[in-house]
């Protein structure tokens, strides 16, 4: 498989020494270490995570994917589009060896796909590649910049802001952070994972991303909370980074189109700059990458997948590019619901653009379709089992919350289109080109299906804004590509002007002080329509001065600049959860949940007093998460409203359990416990129950039925 570059200036051939090549590569892993470091990392725990990245995923997924391609182009791409290969293989690598019980012998598994690269002869070649095209120093140098300043956002919004293990009573993250651990700990010993809050229920879920945080454990022996907490998240910034430049130059054959694909994805944040407080339609990457790292680890198989199916789309496809369509494919499936059906409309919608202008049917795009929709059907059937997680059909939902009367309409709509698509507007500059070239018609199709779906959907906890995100990946590409081709000779001008726009709008910015106005319902765009009619005269006032329309399109690409800054100033507001409120997560009772790991099996099952992160005259919000993730054992009953079941479900956050007799089980064992009680929970395979007396103080008679093993300032371990 080769993915077909755009014509473009023939390259010239890589340097046979270049002393100098590596400097960019080892500057950016020199940066994202240092940021890990100063964070409370341990030096060791970096080295282990560094060597399982390079051994056990990119190392058998660079050979693998040099075997699938033809053509190498250039050295950067084999090592990004071998590390999202090597993702997909420990996918199917962790799930044989937990499946079988050999979860501890995981770390052999990288040897399995390396040997026949050592033994059989003609797969040999593949560990030394010539002919590789030389990478120009600008992009390498552009690219670790882009790097290094989304780091240092993560530095200061999510690492320094979230201890790996909390260290005084008063410590807080946000609720969805326990929970995805929680199911990396499951990943740890069960395959497929179970929900950890309710033990026994199935997980109709996304949680490939998980699987493959726990299998980093597992492998690299670094302890799950460093993992998920430290190099996972930077980790997997940096490839979708590399990755998209990768993409975004192979596909135009503009390498500063890639350049620029990353930094609208990575650096310029969204348009209205309330954003970081008020996050009105959601971000695109900003807060999302560590608040929901699964869309991260999706667009490492999206991008990936992406450049491989404008290969079919081009109708240049080769047997090498099927196999790995359907890696991507498979991985895509579980590493977020929104990822395969946005390809799938990208691939419809193309099709008919060029049925209706070639009339003529594309097979190889009929042919992808199809393994597309195969992919979801597996998907639909095995891993969500045709749960509806709340999705319903809604046109508009997602801009409800700022229409008042009806005449608004249009200025909710005029909001969402500038605050998450502004960086898209590159893509006018492609002009005619974009409904005749085949390649030019499937990005834009897959920019374009992301939004269409989350205006057409509706889910309780706006979870459709993944499809927006999903096709966000399609229209940077393009939206730069656009960029690129107006450039010429005005490069450098056009970043110094770039340059100093943005930094003259994030200080105005952060000067400007925010107001609060709750009504009337439309005021929250109010802000944003305000900048941008501003903004729209300066655009006038250059386009007067400088004649040209790079630099316009510059001045409308950069202009949400200020939207990283003011998404990390969110965190302050809310100590380690970005623009969303946190919940407690109190030293004592982290400690006791690492103790019960230390001394417990796998598959103990715990029970826990407390189910309510608060309790509230509507019922308990039943969003707490914290034993199951730093205990990574499963429990009984803790928190539910993460069940699939329940996603949906009438009373929100405080809808009741399903199975109201197994809480009074479990309640009743520790506040009127009997020897019948227990048995019933030992049945249950329940080993350790876990006591929050700080919550509700559990009977003096249960010290006398189990063993206390554990107890500090607020919580009991009984053995069972």
């Amino acid at each position: 498989m080769t993915v077909t570059a755009a014509p473009a200036a023939a390259p010239q051939a890589v340097a046979a020494r270049d002393p100098w090549r590596w400097t960019p590569a080892a500057a950016a892993y020199c940066f994202v270490v240092g940021a890990l470091l100063v964070t409370g990392t341990p030096v060791l725990d970096v080295g282990r995570y560094t060597a399982y990245a390079v051994l056990a995923v990119l190392l058998p997924g660079t050979l693998v994917y040099r075997a699938l391609r033809r053509r190498p182009h250039t050295l950067v791409e084999d090592l990004a589009f071998g590390a999202a290969v090597g993702l997909v293989l420990e996918l199917a690598a962790w799930f044989v060896f937990v499946r079988a019980g050999l979860e501890g012998w995981l770390w052999v598994w990288p040897a399995v796909v390396v040997a026949p690269f050592v033994l059989v002869r003609p797969l040999r070649r593949h560990w030394w590649v010539r002919g590789y095209t030389a990478v120009p120093r600008g992009w390498a140098w552009a690219v670790t910049a882009v790097i290094a300043g989304f780091t240092l956002y993560l530095w200061d919004s999510f690492l320094r802001r979230n201890p790996i293990l909390p260290a005084t009573e008063g410590q807080a993250q946000y609720l969805d952070l326990p929970f995805q651990m929680s199911i990396a700990g499951a990943a740890t010993h069960q395959a497929p994972p179970e929900l950890p809050q309710v033990a026994g229920e199935p997980l109709h879920y996304h949680w490939f991303g998980f699987a493959h945080m726990g299998a980093a454990s597992l492998v690299s022996g670094v302890d799950l909370p460093t993992v998920f907490l430290r190099p996972a998240v930077p980790a997997l910034c940096v490839l979708a980074i590399v990755l998209v430049a990768v993409v975004g130059w192979r596909i135009s054959g503009r390498a500063y189109a890639g350049v620029g694909a990353a930094v609208l994805m990575f650096t310029i944040g969204e348009f209205g700059y309330e954003n970081g407080i008020r996050q009105l339609f959601g971000t695109q990457a900003t807060f999302i990458v560590w608040g929901s790292p699964s869309m991260t680890y999706s667009w490492v198989l999206l991008l990936p997948l992406i450049a491989v199916l404008v290969d079919v789309v081009r109708s240049r496809s080769e047997r090498g590019t099927w196999v790995l369509a359907a890696l991507f494919l498979a991985g895509s499936t579980g590493a977020k619901a929104s990822s395969v059906p946005v390809v799938a409309g990208a691939l419809g919608l193309t099709g008919l653009v060029l049925l209706i202008t070639r009339r003529r049917i594309v097979w190889p795009i009929a042919a992808a379709l199809g393994l597309t929709i195969a992919a979801q059907m597996f998907a639909m059937a095995v891993l969500f089992a045709f749960e509806s997680h709340g999705v319903t059909v809604k046109p508009l939902s997602g801009l409800e919350p700022y229409v008042g009367p009806a005449w608004s309409w249009p200025l909710a709509v005029l909001a969402f289109l500038l605050n998450m698509q502004l960086r898209l507007a590159g893509i006018f500059a492609l002009g005619r080109r974009l409904l005749t070239d085949p390649e030019k018609v499937f990005l834009l199709s897959g920019a374009v299906v992301g939004p269409v779906i989350y205006l057409v959907l509706a889910h309780p906890g706006s979870s459709n804004q993944y499809f927006v995100r999903a096709g966000f990946a399609f229209g940077v590409i393009l939206s730069a590509w656009g960029w690129a081709e107006l450039v010429g000779r005005w490069r450098w001008s056009l970043l110094a002007f770039a340059v100093g726009l943005g930094t003259l709008l994030t200080v105005i910015q952060l000067m400007w002080p925010a107001r609060a106005r709750p009504t009337p319902a439309y005021d929250p765009v109010l802000p944003l329509l305000f900048w941008a009619l501003a903004l729209a005269l300066v655009a006038v006032v250059v386009t007067v001065g400088w004649r040209s329309p790079a630099f316009l399109l510059t001045g409308v690409l950069i202009a949400g600049a200020p939207g990283l800054v003011m998404d990390a100033a969110a965190a302050h507001r809310y100590p380690n959860g970005g623009a969303y409120p946190v919940t407690p997560l109190p030293a004592s009772r982290v400690a006791a949940a690492r103790w019960v790991y230390a001394h417990s099996d796998p598959d103990d099952v715990l029970a826990t007093n407390v189910h309510c992160a608060q309790v509230s005259l509507r019922g308990c919000d039943a969003r707490t998460f914290w034993l199951s993730a730093y205990a990574q054992r499963a429990v009984l009953v803790e928190g539910w409203t993460f069940a699939p079941r329940m996603v949906g479900t009438p009373g929100g956050a405080e809808a009741p359990f399903w199975d109201p007799a197994l809480l009074e089980t479990n309640d009743a064992a520790f506040y009127d416990p009997t020897e019948q009680t227990l048995d019933a929970l030992r049945e249950r395979g329940v080993r350790w129950l876990v006591a929050d007396r700080s919550y509700r103080p559990a009977s003096p008679l249960l010290s006398g039925l189990a063993t206390v093993r554990y107890e500090n300032e607020r919580i009991t371990v009984y053995e069972l």
